[in-house]
């Protein structure tokens, strides 16, 4: 199905977004990038969910910086004027603006047509933007899914296990088998923060997978681990977004 592209007004400015949609679409679904931003490779997994029946919106988080990029993932951190670039932006693209920005996400979903609850997946540094997002928009985000997502449960005061009461979504974490930006101390500490508030969640160590295996165009891209994620993204919206 082709990609429309739409621009998204927020408090900030103009979000751009690409928009995947089939004639069958109706739940919503928000997919927050990696820090690669909005790329082929996104796409292409944004297409595949639209496939299976949702309205699919791929924002790009890094737009108050104008343009950028596109990057290329497999060698983007070896060239060190492009590794500046890309976590200075993600430093400046705070947690808190992407929980006032999918405020405007949720209501384009709406505005093209999308009815019924929304699903958020995020990867790398989108997972923690996932959860966050769903404790930020409790009545309107009805799952939320983290893949290889790092530091969720860190010692910053914007770390998702810390707004795990605001949560109302069902949580799905899968983790990387080693990652350091989610060592399995911070497992334990997110599963307790679930856990004390009463989340319907799964924590799932992929073990043998690396940090960023699930999006195609990671050197660590794994494709019989990919499809493991599929099938448990694919269970967990079927589960709860069902209009």
């Amino acid at each position: 199905m082709p990609k429309q592209d739409v621009q998204i007004r927020t408090a900030d400015g103009a979000c751009p977004a690409a928009l995947f949609a089939s004639t069958a679409s109706r739940a919503g679904v928000i997919l927050y990038m990696d820090a690669f931003g909005p790329r082929p490779a996104l796409y292409q997994m944004a297409e595949r969910l639209a496939g299976d029946g949702y309205t699919v919106l791929v924002p790009d988080l890094y737009y108050r910086h104008g343009a950028y990029g596109p990057y290329n993932a497999r060698t983007a951190f070896s060239d060190e004027q492009i590794a500046t670039k890309i976590r200075s932006m993600m430093a400046a693209t705070t947690q808190a603006m992407t929980q006032a920005d999918t405020a405007a996400f949720l209501d384009t979903l709406f505005g093209l047509g999308a009815t019924g609850p929304v699903g958020v997946v995020g990867y790398c540094m989108g997972g923690a933007r996932a959860l966050n997002c769903a404790a930020a928009h409790p009545e309107r985000i009805a799952a939320a899914a983290s893949f290889h997502g790092g530091n969720l449960a860190s010692e910053a005061p914007d770390s998702p296990h810390r707004q795990a009461a605001s949560i109302k979504a069902r949580v799905y974490v899968g983790s990387a088998g080693i990652d350091k930006s989610f060592p399995p101390e911070q497992s334990a500490k997110l599963i307790e923060a679930l856990r004390i508030a009463e989340v319907d969640h799964t924590i799932e160590n992929y073990v043998g997978m690396a940090h960023g295996w699930a999006v195609p165009d990671h050197t660590v891209f794994n494709a019989a681990g990919a499809e493991r994620h599929w099938a448990r993204l694919n269970t967990l919206f079927a589960e709860t977004l069902s209009a």
